[in-house]
């Protein structure tokens, strides 16, 4: 203050004077500071990003931007780090600023428009190859991307003009030496996908479209057409997934929410449906398909799995007629389904119908060849249909599988009476008796003999030639000693009780 009176100064001028002196001091002392920070974090970030710890070196490059937006360098480091994370959109702001710090930055430009190629971006990607050329005209690697960026457009052209042609299938292989230049391009991809769509090869367009929605910002087009395709083959949950993702993008769009309440009360309904019947619970589970049915008639996956579970119900409420209608009808929608066939042969066993249940048996063995399930069904359907087609003694008498000798003969005499061939007058009522009263014979022979109803209890005919020690084949012997119904016989017909 004295030097400043000594020089002719006023006292508030001197007071402004020494406090700016002040802060210029304060202000060296902190930007000393901050640049020692900046280093320290770009030393950081190097150290990291050699490491593999790409999270970690990026939070040290982000605070070397913050402290100095100035360096070009800082912007091409984070870059690089967005790079090795393959956060190549994020990358690209940082490229632009370091080239727009430093224009004649030929790495950054480099990076850049290979970034841009990848993109399927040309037009600015060969801008950015031509700068370098400009500057640096022997970079092969420059001219190398040129020349890429090049066939790349012409492959664009080529693809496009003939998808316009309908021809796809020249279309997708195009695109193939397309996407491989430019993996990042959702362009390319989406143009591939409507070509699978249009050639019938839905699961193929899902694997383009699903990319896509991270490629392209706000991507709900994407997102709404992989929910369509995926509820469209009946994968209802993952249709619901991507559906909810367009909603979350914008909570306001039409087509998205007006699909997200159809598959949202389809899959809850399918859901409810499986449910019941893990629960035994299966005319509930019948009507929760049947309301599955009216939900959406029109695709088709989901009234052929009505159908088929419906039939899988109905089987196991033991329902065999209507089972064997609804299968049908199932199976003509669906003939390479092994589960119908499955089923519908659980109802023909239901029905005792054991031929037709072999042949669906075997037929379901042919789409599904390794499920034991199929294979111990068609076993035990072979079994049951070699049962049937034995006489069943008990049933011929009338009489339990627990009747004592005397229950049995008493039987047999009753039955031989009403069937003698001689109580009928016609050939062919005499014929349907004389089989009748073979039957009732054996019957009784097999059942008053201890040894041969064991072995007929335990699944084996002891009348039957197949199972009688010698094999000879020869005719089986008769109860009465002789054949009573051999042609020219005259006889009187005398009962064996005994």
């Amino acid at each position: 203050m004295e030097s400043c009176r000594r020089a002719g100064v006023s006292g508030l001028l001197c007071s402004l004077s020494l406090l700016c002196v002040l802060l210029d001091i304060q202000l060296d002392g902190v930007l000393g500071a901050t640049h020692v920070e900046i280093e320290h974090h770009l030393e950081m970030g190097r150290k990291l990003l050699a490491a593999g710890q790409l999270a970690e070196a990026l939070s040290h490059y982000h605070s070397a931007v913050e402290g100095d937006s100035k360096n070009y360098l800082t912007f091409y480091k984070r870059a690089a780090v967005f790079l090795a994370m393959g956060k190549s959109k994020s990358a690209l702001p940082d490229l632009t600023r370091a080239i727009e710090l430093k224009p004649d930055f030929l790495a950054a430009r480099l990076q850049r428009g290979n970034i841009l190629l990848k993109q399927g971006n040309t037009q600015e990607a060969r801008e950015d190859f031509e700068a370098v050329l400009q500057r640096s005209p022997d970079n092969e690697e420059a001219n190398q991307q040129l020349m890429k960026t090049n066939e790349l457009e012409e492959l664009q052209e080529e693809a496009h003009a003939a998808y316009h042609q309908g021809d796809y299938s020249t279309t997708i292989s195009v695109l193939e030496r397309a996407i491989e230049i430019s993996p990042w391009d959702p362009e390319s991809r989406e143009l591939r996908a409507e070509c699978y769509i249009r050639m019938g090869d839905p699961q193929k367009a899902i694997q383009d479209l699903t990319p896509t929605t991270r490629l392209r910002n706000d991507n709900r087009a994407a997102f709404l057409k992989l929910s369509l395709l995926h509820y469209s083959l009946g994968e209802h949950h993952e249709s619901l997934n991507h559906i909810r993702e367009c909603l979350k993008l914008d909570q306001d769009d039409k087509e998205c929410f007006s699909h997200y309440k159809l598959v949202k009360k389809l899959s809850k309904q399918l859901d409810s449906a499986e449910e019941l019947i893990q629960e035994e619970r299966y005319q509930d589970a019948i009507d929760k398909y049947e309301s599955v049915m009216k939900t959406d008639p029109n695709v088709l996956y989901y009234t052929n799995l009505a159908k088929e579970r419906i039939c899988f119900c109905l089987v196991k409420l033991k329902l065999a007629t209507e089972a064997i209608d609804v299968c049908s009808e199932a199976h003509q929608r669906d003939p390479r389904n092994a589960n119908i066939l499955k089923d519908r042969a659980e109802a023909y066993i239901l029905n005792q119908d054991y031929e037709k249940a072999v042949e669906d048996y075997q037929e379901a063995r042919e789409f599904d060849g390794d499920s034991n399930d199929i294979r111990e069904g068609l076993e035990r359907a072979q079994k049951l249909l070699k049962i049937s087609r034995k006489r069943d003694y008990y049933k011929i008498l009338g009489v339990s599988r627990s009747a004592n000798k005397q229950e049995i003969i008493k039987a047999y005499r009753k039955l031989a009476q009403q069937w003698h061939p001689d109580n009928f007058q016609s050939e062919a009522e005499k014929k349907e008796a004389e089989k009748k009263f073979i039957d009732i014979a054996s019957a009784k022979e097999v059942l008053t003999d201890p040894e041969m109803r064991q072995k007929f209890d335990a699944g084996e005919d002891p009348l039957d030639p197949e199972n009688q020690q010698g094999g000879g084949g020869g005719q089986r012997g008769w109860p009465f000693h002789f054949n009573p119904f051999e042609s020219g016989s005259s006889f009187h017909f005398k009962f064996e009780y005994n």
